[in-house]
């Protein structure tokens, strides 16, 4: 039997990115009684196992790390207290998601690593002890991981060059998207945005964490120089604002002021049924990003026939190739306005996209991803 541990903090709470990656990794192996005569996954949380019924499946035996302090601290849990608990655990291999290794783990290690890390750890828009984090604890994980598992050809690709990894140390893994939820099957019980409403209103969808590198400052004013030319239009905002001060409150004032109507709106978060319904209604996906290692929004709009407004790189032809509408120079707002106007009217661009929809969002499933990810464990057991 191999034993394969995850760390699971990011789970514990509602969340993007990492969280995603974990809590769907999870559910698909949780559909295959068949691995419970392979493996066991030992799951290790800092504060509490979530309420998801999927992990409730046998395979999983779930942990909430031991520390003395009434306040779990994530510095502690992370990089004190879980590689102590896993020093007596000694499991075939253990799979750290989060992009850091901690100093003091021994033995088979899995590390997710993007080359954003990278650049977050000298960015001054990161909190001091973010970089100081990533300094330490990625830069090691690069160093010393048995194997580092990229997300995308190009991100692998950046990760060599940027941090000097051999290539025989790095697993290629993509990310995956969802099937579409057919909108007659989502519940709108107390959505503020309902079907109803969002047939009516034609607007633009950012979903993601709102880091600087992603363009939203900039998207926003390429969309306040469009708007006039068509009543109405919207751009709808869901994430978390992380630029450093937060800047986007009072930008997403002004703007809808000078617009002289809320075009502008900006939601933290939104359920798993309301952003199916915002998917599935959007004109386009704005998911204008400098720097990329994947990418899922763009991709989950695709699968709901929906193109996306996206930076022209490595990762975005690695994807999609040209079946989107591609931003020349990301950090000007007139390009990206450019590339806006474009998903607006040009029909036959349009249509394109979404005819290759299916054929490129079909390269990219979460069974396929889980797939990848065992044979990648198995590399790295002896039995």
């Amino acid at each position: 039997m191999t034993t394969i541990g995850i760390e699971c903090e990011s789970i514990e709470e509602q969340s993007w990115g990492v969280g995603r990656i974990v809590r769907k990794l999870l559910e698909e192996i949780s559909r295959r009684p068949e691995l419970q005569k392979e493996f066991t996954f030992f799951l290790y949380f800092k504060s509490k196992v979530p309420d998801l019924p999927f992990l409730n499946n046998p395979i999983f035996v779930k942990y909430v790390v031991w520390q003395p302090f009434p306040r779990k601290s994530f510095v502690l849990y992370y990089y004190l207290f879980l590689p102590l608990t896993l020093w007596f655990r000694r499991l075939d291999v253990m799979f750290f998601p989060n992009y850091m290794l901690p100093l003091i783990f021994f033995g088979t290690s899995l590390v997710m690593l993007t080359q954003d890390i990278y650049y977050e750890m000298r960015s001054p828009a990161q909190r001091f002890r973010h970089r100081l984090a990533y300094h330490i604890f990625s830069t090691w994980a690069a160093m010393t991981a048995t194997r580092i598992m990229a997300i995308s050809e190009s991100s692998a690709r950046e990760l060599m060059r940027l941090f000097r990894i051999p290539q025989k140390r790095i697993a290629i893994n993509h990310l995956a998207v969802d099937a579409p939820r057919r909108p007659d099957t989502v519940s709108e019980k107390g959505l503020e945005f309902t079907g109803d409403l969002l047939r009516k209103t034609s607007y633009f969808l950012f979903v993601g964490q709102i880091f600087p590198r992603r363009r939203v400052r900039e998207s926003i004013e390429a969309f306040k120089s469009i708007a006039p030319d068509f009543p109405g239009l919207k751009f709808i905002i869901i994430g978390q604002d992380r630029y450093r001060p937060p800047i986007l409150g009072s930008m997403i004032t002004d703007v809808n002021r000078e617009l002289g109507y809320e075009a502008v709106l900006l939601r933290h978060y939104v359920p798993d049924d309301q952003l199916a319904l915002l998917y599935a209604h959007a004109r386009a996906c704005v998911y204008v990003s400098s720097r990329e290692a994947f990418g899922l929004p763009p991709l989950e709009a695709l699968s709901y026939k929906i193109p996306s407004v996206i930076a022209d790189n490595q990762t975005s032809q690695e994807i999609f190739g040209t079946n989107a509408f591609l931003v020349e120079e990301p950090t000007e707002p007139a390009s990206i306005a450019q590339a806006m106007r474009q998903a607006l009217s040009d029909e036959k661009a349009r249509e394109n996209i979404i005819a290759a929809a299916d054929t490129i969002t079909q390269r990219f499933s979460w069974r396929a991803h889980a797939d990848r990810f065992l044979d990648i464990v198995r590399s790295l057991t002896p039995h």
